[in-house]
């Protein structure tokens, strides 16, 4: 299995691209900015779609992507969200003001795209990968992934605060790699906290969650593009500024654009 980083950054400037990882070329997570890189062929490609949540730094390609590909399309693409994100891109998306209602478009039974459903616990077989549906906690509804091709997962935390249930899930899991945002630096910690992202000093506390023992790289996304070179420092100071516990001592790597993860 191999996913493409396509867009990693918190919000737009020069070579900055918002969230978006291509899996084996079939399969998307999230569709911000970054998704503008791939070719026509890569896109038409795509035959999955699955979306953490529905702020645009996650989804604003999403519309323009189909849109680039739609004449060529023999099926639906298929958009696996939460009911609430779903709703949310009906609504205020795919609405025919805002963007076409490509769900109905050229015909209601024959649409550019179909919507389907996912759940927190919920695991999908496709294309010989296992995805499964990982709890988020954020200011609307939202998940991350752990993918699969049976060996370790790649897992992404999606937009979230301060989350045990996903770290008692993750100590259950054979982690080869995990993707997690930091949003704020910690001079805006209290900022961070209110709009449930993570800072520096609330990452250090999450993966004190991370039972001992178990080791595995951590890759840092979702920095606000001014202020990426302070989070990284403070990150990578802050097991030796605050005492937060025996298990602080990671392996912290900061995620790039075109960068890949074989697993």
């Amino acid at each position: 299995m191999k996913v493409r980083v396509l867009g990693c950054s918190g919000a737009i400037a020069k070579d900055c691209r918002t969230t978006s990882f291509l899996i084996d070329g079939d399969v998307l997570v999230d569709a911000g900015t970054g998704v503008g890189d791939l070719t026509l062929e890569e896109m038409k490609g795509i035959d999955d779609v699955f979306i953490t949540h529905s702020h645009l730094d996650h989804v604003a390609a999403l519309p323009l992507m189909i849109d680039a590909i739609a004449s060529q399309l023999v099926k639906p693409v298929k958009i696996h969200a939460l009911a609430g994100t779903i709703a949310a891109l009906r609504t205020h998306i795919f609405n025919n003001v805002i963007w076409p209602d490509f769900s109905r478009i050229p015909t209601p039974q024959a649409p550019f795209i179909s919507f389907h459903e996912i759940s927190v616990g919920q695991t999908l077989e496709i294309n010989g990968k296992r995805i499964e549906v990982l709890p988020a906690v954020h200011t609307v509804p939202a998940v991350g992934f752990a993918v699969s091709a049976g060996k370790g997962c790649w897992v992404f935390t999606g937009d979230t605060e301060r989350n045990p249930a996903f770290w008692r899930r993750i100590n259950q899991l054979d982690v080869a790699a995990l993707v997690i945002e930091t949003a704020f630096s910690n001079r805006e910690k209290e900022l961070a906290r209110r709009s449930l992202h993570l800072s520096p000093h609330a990452l250090a506390q999450e993966l004190d969650c991370i039972e001992k023992g178990k080791r595995f790289p951590i890759f840092i996304t979702h920095t606000k593009p001014a202020d990426t070179d302070l989070i990284m420092a403070e990150i990578q100071k802050f097991d030796q500024t605050q005492p937060f516990g025996l298990n602080v001592s990671h392996d912290i790597r900061w995620l790039r654009v075109g960068q890949e993860f074989d697993l």
